[in-house]
């Protein structure tokens, strides 16, 4: 296996994906955006410690993905509690998105929650996004792509009411870890053989190609393409390069300039 990684933040404070590279076990973790001003250890978010504290039950352990992303959900509820969060309101809940795979001799792996995706190459030029389908932001970046062109804020800011209800729909109407019992319903898993196989991706939505239209599928076609051209830093230069030429998200509504971005590619 040829293994490359892009691990870069955003235009956030802090980077809160996380990146796990272990032996056979790959994996990549988005922390939610906090809407708390609370901090907890030295200034530290709710997302990053999510995606810190997932990740890390990942790394090192051989035991089945499925447990593992048991154990991870139940990690975060548990640091929580350590940390006195407020419980009550479910916004308050620290949460991430994962993407995890293990690779074997003949078949791979993977768990996926959120918009982490998994995505195979296959030497007969497809490819092929293994998870079920996700837009829960679709309601909320269609309200701010008509509300940019009324307002000067930032999306965070203007469209906070509508985010918090959002938020609030974790593990009911989409699936992140972030403590509760019913994020294993959400949970999406399989297994498939390697043969045919050229290429192994794992990736946060930092690098999504962006969009005008918040309710297009997103161009996983020229996501491919961009790939095997220029390999997971050639997606990363076009999708970094759409977003700073609109600084205000609002040709291409999304939340900040530019989001973290946690990749990982497995070369068979």
């Amino acid at each position: 296996m040829r293994i490359d990684t892009v691990f870069e933040q955003g235009t956030g404070l802090l980077n809160e994906d996380f990146l796990v590279v272990d032996k056979n076990l790959f994996g990549v973790f988005d922390g939610a955006t906090s809407l708390s001003t609370a901090r907890f250890g030295h200034g530290l978010t709710g997302g990053y410690l999510a995606s810190t504290i997932a990740g890390s039950v990942f790394r090192g352990s051989d035991r089945p993905l499925r447990e593992l992303a048991d154990e991870a959900n139940r990690a975060i509820l548990e640091a929580m509690r350590k940390h006195g969060v407020d419980m009550d309101d479910r916004a308050n809940l620290w949460s991430t998105s994962a993407a995890v795979v293990r690779v074997g001799e003949d078949r791979f792996e993977w768990v996926q929650i959120g918009d982490c995706l998994v995505m195979t190459l296959h030497g007969d030029g497809t490819h092929r996004v293994h998870c079920a389908e996700f837009n829960h932001d679709l309601e909320t970046l269609t309200m701010w792509r008509e509300a940019s062109r009324e307002s000067e804020g930032a999306v965070l800011d203007v469209m906070h009411e509508q985010i918090v209800k959002v938020r609030r729909g974790m593990n009911v109407t989409y699936g992140v870890f972030n403590g509760e019992p019913a994020a294993m319903d959400f949970l999406n898993a399989g297994s498939l053989p390697l043969h045919g196989i050229t290429d192994i991706l794992l990736f946060t939505d930092g690098l999504f190609i962006p969009k005008c239209d918040p309710g297009e599928r997103e161009d996983f076609d020229l996501f491919a393409e961009l790939f095997r051209a220029g390999g997971l830093k050639g997606v990363r230069d076009h999708v970094r390069s759409a977003e700073a030429g609109d600084a205000a998200c609002a040709r291409y509504p999304r939340f900040k300039v530019h989001d973290d971005v946690a990749a990982i590619s497995i070369a068979l």
